[in-house]
């Protein structure tokens, strides 16, 4: 038979051993240490109480429980190919790419249940709408427009989620092979008729210098000729002014020089040679001569 001590001694240990387990279960429930890269969500008898944020947190234990562990890290969702038609009918696929984060764990969680199918099928409607209004030479020159467009009307759909879009991404767009082939000859005869426009003013240039060539050709001919009768004139001129001031003797003189200098070069001549001399010529020596004497 057991001691009346001894069990006094147990049930009193056992209390103590009961007391310190009650107790690190409480703390266990109680302290919550939340990941910075995570939110928790937390639930008093099945509704939301609190969103727990990184860092250590207290909770009420046995009525407060963890529901959902939410990831704040940025997220990728997989590359999504859809097809739109443009304002010119012509059908393309278009590749986009979103990235976003969960900033308020509390609708993500109790507003919608698969959050990427979502987005995916919202991003889908948006691209289709955006190109829609665009032809497509638009969607090919302003791709960081459209880019900025879907990212916007994204951003007022998904706020209701809790969710924030840090980037969506237009990789690509992509044309049928008949709608490339149609787009091909159209640029290669772009090419042509530009080529043909690029022939056609160069030789309208040709022309046009060679029609300003001929132009200044005329104009130095015509200002040489200019000169040449300004001299004759200004010749004439001294020779009116020698007259008018030295008289008709002045005119004879010069005359009879050139005959003079005639006759030498006659005389200087090669070979044997037979002069015929005018009449006057020896009065045309004799002239000169006393006029050179009367001029000393």
């Amino acid at each position: 038979m057991i001691d009346p001590e001894i069990l006094d001694l147990l049930s009193g240990n056992i209390a103590y051993i009961l007391g310190a387990l009650f107790l690190i279960v409480v703390i266990f429930k109680g302290v919550r240490i939340v990941p910075q890269s995570e939110k928790f969500v937390i639930e008093r008898f099945g509704r939301l109480h609190q969103v727990l944020g990184p860092g250590i947190n207290f909770i009420v234990p046995f009525l407060d429980a963890v529901a959902h562990r939410i990831s704040i890290l940025e997220r990728q969702l997989p590359t999504m190919t859809q097809d739109a038609i443009t304002a010119d009918n012509v059908l393309v696929q278009v590749d986009t790419s979103v990235f976003y984060r969960i900033i308020e764990p509390e609708k993500t969680v109790y507003r919608i249940r698969d959050v990427d199918p979502a987005i995916s099928t919202t991003v889908a409607g948006i691209v289709r709408a955006e190109i829609g209004k665009m032809e497509l030479d638009q969607v090919q020159s302003n791709r960081a427009n459209l880019t900025s467009a879907i990212k916007n009307s994204l951003l007022a759909v998904v706020d209701d989620w809790g969710i924030e879009v840090t980037r969506a991404e237009l990789l690509d767009v992509n044309l049928d092979q008949a709608t490339r082939s149609a787009m091909l000859q159209q640029l290669n005869a772009e090419r042509a008729r530009r080529a043909q426009v690029t022939e056609a003013e160069g030789t309208k240039r040709a022309v046009e210098l060679a029609a300003d060539a001929e132009l200044y050709a005329s104009e130095q001919s015509a200002k040489a000729r200019r000169i040449l009768a300004d001299a004759e004139a200004y010749a004439t001129e001294v020779v009116a002014r020698a007259i008018s001031d030295h008289g008709i003797e002045a005119a004879q003189y010069q005359v009879a020089l050139k005959q003079v200098e005639a006759l030498n070069a006659l005389g200087a001549g090669e070979g044997s040679q037979t002069i015929v001399l005018p009449a006057n010529a020896i009065d045309a020596f004799g002239d000169a001569f006393k006029m050179l004497k009367g001029g000393k």
